[in-house]
């Protein structure tokens, strides 16, 4: 049988997946004892142990200032951040991809203007943004619409262009008006594509969080781990890494069974 006709199982398809990730711990865990078999003291690969004892203070002791744990008022802080931010930048790819999906008059007037601003750069906006917003959250929030709005709006713009024009028609034979094609029609097959859209998003999010609290934040992953890099804490860093890779994949993952759940239709349930 081709590789290509050949279909793996679920339970198949977690081993083979784990398999890349076991290799690359188990290269990491032998490059790390090698360098401290020449340097105990090395800093730069730091073993399971020392990543712990790192953590220890971050985890259980609470910050003398804000009374809070460190860890987890990072977390929370930038959790709170990413949400607010990935939630108005999904609100409006909804009602802009929408609008400029249905009206061709709309589409051709601002399309343009969404495609200039989805191909800027963002982070090279973050000295603008902290000027004209100043450094606290709203300019942080800002990045990470400005980063993933643009790019979800197009998707969202492209897909329900592209819907079948006869329910269109089919609609309007009807009797239904714009507004009635655009909430009866398109928006019940934008939301799957919609979701996937957020998934996509969720990386760029993270970067451009992590590029506003290294620069100006006094609490969250990205501050942490820009803080503690000038004393070389790779027994810190790679922590905080690994736990926002954990989260990024969390919240996929929440996001794939919100679809699969609302819009079983859009994953070929039933077929």
């Amino acid at each position: 049988m081709r590789w290509v006709n050949r279909h793996v199982r679920r339970r198949e398809a977690v081993l083979i997946g784990a398999v890349p990730i076991l290799l690359l711990v188990l290269l990491y865990l032998f490059l790390a004892a090698q360098r401290h078999a020449i340097n105990p003291l090395d800093k730069i690969l730091p073993l399971p142990g020392g990543m712990a004892e790192g953590m220890a203070n971050l985890l259980f002791n609470t910050d003398q200032l804000t009374g809070k744990i460190i860890f987890w008022a990072d977390t929370f802080a930038s959790l709170q951040r990413l949400g607010i931010g990935l939630g108005i930048a999904t609100l409006f790819t909804l009602l802009i991809g929408l609008v400029l999906g249905v009206l061709p008059p709309m589409r051709a007037t601002f399309g343009p203007l969404v495609t200039v601003i989805a191909v800027i750069p963002p982070i090279a906006l973050l000295p603008i943004l902290f000027i004209a917003l100043g450094l606290g959250e709203t300019a942080k929030v800002a990045l990470i619409v400005i980063g993933i709005a643009p790019v979800m709006i197009r998707d969202i713009t492209a897909y329900v262009s592209g819907l079948p024009r006869e329910q269109i028609i089919k609609a309007q034979t009807l009797g239904a008006s714009s507004w009635q094609i655009m909430i009866r029609v398109a928006l019940p097959q934008a939301m799957p594509r919609l979701l996937h859209a957020m998934r996509l998003a969720l990386g760029p999010a993270w970067v451009f969080l992590i590029s506003a609290e290294a620069i100006a934040s006094d609490i969250g992953l990205g501050y942490r781990i820009f803080l503690v890099r000038r004393y070389l804490s790779m027994d810190v860093i790679i922590p905080y890494v690994a736990w926002i890779a954990l989260l990024a994949i969390a919240m996929d993952a929440v996001l794939v069974l919100i679809s699969k759940r609302m819009f079983p239709w859009a994953h070929g349930a039933g077929h």
